[in-house]
């Protein structure tokens, strides 16, 4: 067991910032990663050109990863917003232009997992509201995710970096999931189970991972406080992993922390681990 036993991918996102987006595939795979996950990388637009598309799956494709998650339109991320998909008017347009573009992006290089934020909290509006308009959206994900035979993942955040997002709960984030099945009956919604988010809102994880492993799509890690990778903080990350799997969970581990130089934030994972398996 322990961090061996485990398939990591690469969230490209957050890791390798300092290389254009572009040559981030490579590089993961230069330190021995063969699977990634990216955040909605045109924040600016849902609907990139089919040029700018082509490029990024070039770019995968050439370095010999799998993509094997990848976010809707999430908005400004990084940055203010944390996601579309409950915040009424021009953003949840944005969301469902979205919809076909990034599952067919998703579908193109063998993707199985769609990541759907579900947006802050917006002053002056009823927060039923936002709720309603979040799961019409979330179904409508659901089906698109669906088509591909894909999951659609729900992720919970953590209250003191996003005050204004209202699933910052294990179980607010279970619910929805919940509800999303339930419209669809498709059963592919999915729970996001990001142990540093969790970790923050002074959760119980042993509790979390024992209740809710059998609806959990995908795990992302970072260490707390700091958000660094394995080791820099006080979370027993490998005893956690461990009883995820133990669990019964068998999916990727998103290596989602923050490094200055990613390359060099590797030594916690030897190097003959990182392919996964």
């Amino acid at each position: 067991m322990g961090y061996t036993d485990q398939r990591f991918n690469v969230n490209l996102s957050i890791l390798y910032t300092e290389l254009p987006l572009l040559e981030r595939p490579a590089a993961a795979a230069a330190a021995g990663f063969t699977a990634v996950e990216l955040w909605w990388p045109w924040i600016e637009t849902p609907t990139p050109d089919q040029a700018e598309l082509d490029a990024l799956k070039k770019a995968i494709e050439d370095a010999g990863v799998q993509l094997t998650g990848l976010n809707f339109y999430a908005g400004q991320l990084p940055g203010p917003d944390r996601g579309a998909v409950s915040v009424p008017g021009e953003e949840s347009d944005r969301f469902r232009a979205n919809l076909k573009v990034a599952a067919d992006f998703a579908q193109s290089l063998g993707c199985k997992a769609l990541n759907a934020l579900y947006g802050n909290r917006v002053e002056g509006v009823d927060p039923a509201e936002q709720d309603k308009l979040a799961l019409e959206n979330l179904v409508l994900a659901a089906k698109e995710a669906d088509r591909i035979g894909a999951i659609l993942l729900i992720e919970t955040l953590n209250k003191p970096e996003s005050p204004l997002y209202p699933l910052v709960s294990a179980p607010a984030g279970i619910e929805v999931v919940d509800k999303v099945n339930e419209a669809t009956g498709l059963g592919n919604a999915k729970f996001l189970m990001d142990l540093y988010h969790l970790a923050m809102n002074d959760e119980d994880l042993p509790q979390i991972i024992d209740a809710y492993a059998a609806k959990t799509g995908h795990v992302q890690i970072a260490d707390k406080p700091g958000r660094g990778a394995p080791g820099t903080g006080e979370l027993p990350l490998e005893e956690l992993l461990d009883q995820l799997k133990k669990a019964g969970y068998e999916g990727y581990v998103g290596l989602e922390y923050k490094a200055p130089d990613a390359a060099a934030s590797f030594g916690w994972l030897p190097a003959g681990a990182r392919a996964a398996r």
